[in-house]
């Protein structure tokens, strides 16, 4: 059984900079300003031979019932409940608060093992509050510089008295990343879980979904707009079958990005994006298919990934039998580049449409990782140039030979033609339509490439006469 360990403290002590150090990635946003992190974040931590689950949680701080930085406190007491130990973190450099000596408190009655670490304590400037927190009663407080790598050798003892023993060390070959490749072996993708993220705009209920998916309130939902920042994984199963969801931070147009934490929220959205599987693509039902939800979806294309698209909030909808047929004939009319792709109508708050959307996503996977024989797609090749033949550039006809796929994840195609640079991009699209609808790849990104034969007279030399 892993052995976990929360890192608690009040805020802009460096929790998350030190959960980064200890993963060995940086999958926390960190800046100066406090209260960045809201959401608590998973991650296997690793210190020499030690290997544990780390839980970044959001600072420790006093906030009214039902405010949102109360409900960031339950979601660190939840961290807590489930730890095997705690690491209380204090800012060395600021010396101690009345926070830090209030939720010393705090975790002395969680009842577990807990390990004070005295950050930022690089230098002569952070030995005083390092001095200072034995007052907490914590026991002898561990110096440290998250940022830096400084001390970490003296917290490797801390933790290693704690930890029964060093847990096995996985397969060299094992991806430790959150954001793994995607690319792997066909055996493997019918155990391993599907990578899904939730884009969307502000507000458009992309952790309330996730929320109703879990059957618990795992991630911070507000009416306000802009509640989550973190791109925050969490583990779902669906008859059967194994998912690991990422909810991200609502995309608002580049324009109005100013706010340099917005900025890097966006960042880690989008890298999310990079390492999923399939994306849901999340609209408000009430302003749906906006300018931004279509370079949402212009950019999921982009980077190669299947889509879904859930149209949320449909319990607020006049449920007219036409409107659902009225979604999929809007989606594929403005986003003809992924035409045929899932539309689903649900309510993240009331539950609906869910089975619906995690059956979509499960087709929108299956489709993304769809091959065709090299037979079957020359049978159709040569039926589409017959039906609809390439145009003539400068008099001259081009001629395409064969096709291939060389790889699915999304589906890739390479044409060998002649004059490959002369193909226009409106009969690439009618080939791509065209492949689509044969072998029924419905709303997938779909790749063609075009090469050239080679000459087999390039490099032969004239006779001398």
């Amino acid at each position: 059984m892993s052995f976990t360990i929360a890192i608690i403290g009040r805020p802009n002590v460096g929790k998350s900079t030190l959960f980064n150090r200890l993963v060995g990635q940086k999958l926390a946003l960190v800046d100066d300003q406090p209260g960045v992190t809201r959401d608590r974040r998973e991650g296997a931590g690793r210190l020499g031979d030690l290997e544990f689950t780390l839980i970044d949680t959001a600072g420790l701080d006093k906030g009214e019932r039902g405010s949102l930085t109360a409900r960031m406190q339950e979601q660190t007491e939840v961290a807590i409940a489930s730890a095997d130990a705690l690491m209380f973190l204090i800012d060395a450099r600021a010396g101690l608060t009345p926070n830090d000596r209030a939720f010393a408190d705090f975790a002395r009655r969680a009842n577990k093992p807990v390990v004070l670490v005295a950050n930022k304590s690089e230098g002569k400037a952070g030995e005083a509050g390092a001095m200072e927190s034995y007052a907490l009663g914590l026991g002898d407080p561990i110096p440290i510089s998250a940022e830096h790598g400084e001390g970490l050798s003296d917290l490797y003892d801390a933790l290693r008295v704690l930890m029964p023993e060093p847990a096995e060390t996985e397969d060299d070959d094992e991806e430790s990343d959150e954001f793994e490749n995607v690319d792997g072996d066909d055996a493997s993708l019918s155990t391993r879980p599907i990578r899904v993220a939730v884009l969307g705009r502000p507000n458009a209920g992309k952790s309330t979904l996730i929320n109703r998916l879990l059957g618990e309130e795992r991630l911070l939902t507000s009416p306000e707009a802009g509640t989550t920042r973190d791109s925050i994984a969490v583990d779902v199963t669906w008859k059967g079958r194994e998912f690991r969801v990422f909810d991200t931070a609502g995309l608002r147009r580049r324009s109005r990005i100013e706010d340099k934490l917005e900025k890097l929220s966006v960042s880690d959205a989008l890298r999310a994006v990079r390492f999923a599987e399939v994306v849901v693509l999340m609209m408000d039902a009430q302003n749906k298919f906006e300018e931004q939800d279509l370079r949402l979806a212009d950019l999921i294309e982009r980077e190669g990934r299947a889509i879904v698209i859930a149209v949320n909030k449909w319990d607020l909808m006049d449920r007219a039998p036409s409107q659902i047929a009225k979604l999929r004939e809007d989606a594929d009319h403005l986003l003809p580049q992924v035409k045929g792709m899932p539309v689903v109508a649900v309510s993240g708050m009331m539950g609906e449409g869910i089975d619906r959307l995690m059956s979509a996503i499960e087709d929108a996977y299956a489709v993304w990782n769809r091959r065709a024989s090299t037979a079957s797609l020359n049978r159709w090749f040569e039926q589409a140039v017959e039906n609809n033949p390439p145009p003539a550039v400068s008099g001259r006809r081009l001629k395409l030979n064969y096709i291939t796929q060389t790889k699915a994840r999304p589906p890739s195609f390479v044409v060998f033609c002649s004059r490959a640079d002369a193909v226009p991009e409106s009969y690439l699209r009618y080939l791509v339509n065209s492949l689509r609808g044969f072998f029924e790849l419905p709303g997938t990104p779909i790749r063609i490439t075009l090469r050239e034969k080679a000459n087999p007279f390039a490099h032969k030399r004239r006779r001398p006469s």
